[in-house]
Order: structure tokens, then C-alpha cells, then sequence
């Protein structure tokens, strides 16, 4: 694959996750679209450091999808807690700190 063909895939993916974060009022989904945005990122990460001969862009990768991990189990603790106060994880409900 060429290094354009990368650059397609990685701004669909990108789009398709910015389309779920937009479009969803679930807090699960919004997530799920924030993974995909940075799945994306991952890839162009990669694919670039692929084409220079550079490995430098793997390992920003690898970097990336550690603080990844720890953003989602930090997210799903978030909405876990805001589903034992409120009852629900919709994200035009959620109005824990308005005054």
C-alpha cells in the first residue's frame, strides 16, 4: 500500500469517530468515538514513520495507545459513577456541576 492509501484509511477512521462523538448522546459511544479518533492518529503515526525509515513515529504510537488504555479505564470509571448517582448515561442529561 502507498503512503497516500494510509492517509485515506486514517482519515476515515477519523471522521467516522468524529461523526460518532457529534452524533451520540450515549457517554459510551462518545468514548467510542474518541478511541476511534486516536486509532486513527495511531495510524497515521505509523504509516508515516513506515515510509521515512524513522521508528520514531512507532514509538510515539505505542506511547499514544498506552495513555490510550488509561484514558478509557479513567472514562469508564467516570461514567460508571455518574450511572450509580444518576441512573442514566446520557449525555444531555449529565448536569453534575451546573450551580
Amino acid at each position: 500500500m502507498t503512503l497516500q492509501a494510509y492517509v485515506i484509511l486514517s482519515a476515515a477512521v477519523f471522521a467516522i469517530g468524529l461523526l460518532g462523538v457529534l452524533t451520540r448522546r450515549n457517554a459510551i459511544g462518545i468514548l467510542l468515538g474518541i478511541e476511534l479518533m486516536l486509532n486513527a492518529v495511531n495510524i497515521n503515526f505509523v504509516a508515516f514513520a513506515r515510509f521515512n525509515g524513522d521508528p520514531a513515529g512507532m514509538v510515539f504510537a505505542l506511547f499514544t495507545i498506552a495513555i490510550t488504555v488509561a484514558e478509557v479505564a479513567v472514562g469508564l470509571a467516570i461514567v460508571i459513577v455518574i450511572f450509580r448517582i444518576r441512573r442514566t448515561i446520557d449525555a444531555d442529561r449529565l448536569d453534575l456541576l451546573k450551580g
